[in-house]
């Protein structure tokens, strides 16, 4: 016999599938008028070329010869293609992406889970003063980085951790108050009753969480994990803080080094620099491609309640 958490983590969800369902375009959107929906195509083509042309102006000067680099127009002529090689050779890029993997799984593992933790606490329980605590937690956003910065390095500076990547994922393990937010939300569109079924079933908070929670916000887990991943894969600020030896360098530290040598303080060798641009790139792209349903999914049903 399955155990009540097992049969609430199968169970549709309302306010959950609603938000599925309103993904799907309704019936009556297909049968807009001819022109409309030729408009629209229109449109949306229109704002992607737009979105597009910086992207596509970075591979084609990236694939030219140093002289005509910032030459106008989109064809990478002169062709060449050994400018891809030649950054590979001149920098430790295999490394530097390997950091920036390992930081950026690490970073984004640790707030998505410490963050959906807190969540649940939030959406769960019911104790005096839980809105002005959660007020309190989202009013840390408010505070700019430069503000904790200097408490922060005088912290890891105490535990002799600077000069490590540990600082740079380290401090997700205490959550986020914007994740928190998104995933409480999401939370909050859990009926109720399928807690309360587990619990008289038995199952102790932690299981709530694992075999009940955890499954049913997959959409906005993978949120939480695509954002924080991007922000580390992104981040200069933190390893110019930290990092001291080259082989620790992320991607973004990596891409200053190559900037400084090879472009306003080096030798003009911009396609190089360019080359560098569009490898550090390529990765969000693709990681972006294969989370982009869910990735929806969560947005659109996050802000549901119940």
């Amino acid at each position: 016999m399955t155990s009540a958490v097992e049969r609430s983590a199968v169970a549709p969800v309302s306010g959950v599938e609603p938000a599925r369902t309103a993904l799907r375009r309704p019936a009556e959107e297909a049968r807009r008028p001819l022109w409309q929906r030729v408009l629209l195509v229109a449109a949306l083509a229109g704002a992607a070329v737009i979105f597009l042309l910086p992207f596509v102006w970075l591979i084609s000067a990236s694939l030219r010869t140093r002289a005509y680099v910032f030459a106008p127009g989109f064809l990478p002529l002169p062709f060449a293609p050994e400018n891809y090689a030649e950054v590979w050779g001149v920098v430790p890029l295999v490394t530097w992406l390997f950091n920036s993997l390992v930081v950026g799984v690490a970073a984004a593992a640790a707030v998505t889970i410490s963050s959906a933790w807190v969540a649940f606490g939030f959406a769960y329980f019911r104790f005096p003063g839980r809105n002005l605590l959660f007020g309190l937690v989202l009013a840390t956003m408010m505070l700019p980085f430069a503000v904790t910065m200097i408490p922060t390095y005088l912290i890891w500076s105490k535990l002799g951790l600077t000069g490590t990547q540990v600082p740079l994922w380290a401090g997700n393990l205490f959550g986020s108050a914007f994740y928190i937010f998104l995933l409480r939300q999401f939370l909050l569109s859990l009926p109720r009753e399928y807690f309360e079924a587990a619990r008289m079933d038995g199952a102790s908070y932690p299981q709530l969480f694992w075999k009940l929670a955890f499954p049913l916000i997959r959409p906005a887990l993978l949120v939480a994990f695509v954002f924080e991943f991007k922000a580390s894969w992104t981040d200069l600020l933190k390893p110019l803080i930290y990092l001291r030896d080259e082989h620790l360098y992320t991607l973004p530290r990596g891409l200053k080094v190559v900037l400084d040598r090879f472009g306003y303080g080096g030798e003009q060798q911009w396609e190089v620099v360019l080359a560098g641009s569009v490898i550090a790139t390529i990765p969000m792209i693709i990681l972006f491609f294969f989370a982009q349903r869910h990735f929806i999914e969560g947005i659109a049903t996050s802000g549901r309640k119940g």
